[in-house]
């Protein structure tokens, strides 16, 4: 996966681009804080441990944060996948999520290479609308 993140306004995007940023946009969508408040889902009063009683719990895994510049090209993320078909959308989140091609494949009741060709085809239409090769609804 290419970690180098261009520019959103760059003029040479291409399908490995537009995967890339997808995947980004799933991996900042579970770094934001749920959406349930603190404090909301119990009346109990929060408990207090002792230095002795931490000393011994399991350690949390460090969740880290999304940061401003992950949220924005998330968001941007958000408006390219509208300019596709719901069907491919749904391809293209599945893929960014990691989704198997096997349950991809049973989903959408095709073989891989097909399902594959499907995936590239909504990536590159993102791909040739970012480059100015085609037009969108939304930008019209």
């Amino acid at each position: 996966m290419r970690r180098d993140f261009r520019g959103l306004w760059d003029d040479n995007w291409s399908v490995e681009d537009v995967e890339s940023h997808f995947r980004e946009a799933i991996l900042t969508l579970k770094r934001l804080p749920s959406s349930m408040l603190k404090g909301c889902s119990s009346s109990w009063p929060d408990v207090l441990y002792s230095a002795r009683e931490l000393a011994f719990q399991e350690q949390k895994p460090m969740r880290l944060k999304a940061t401003p510049d992950a949220i924005s090209r998330l968001e941007k993320a958000l408006e390219w996948i509208m300019w596709v078909e719901i069907s491919e959308r749904r391809l293209i989140w599945w893929r960014a999520a990691n989704r198997p091609w096997k349950a991809i494949c049973c989903e959408l009741g095709c073989s891989r290479s097909t399902a594959w060709r499907k995936w590239y085809t909504a990536c590159s239409k993102v791909a040739r609308i970012l480059n100015g090769l085609e037009k969108s609804y939304e930008k019209m």
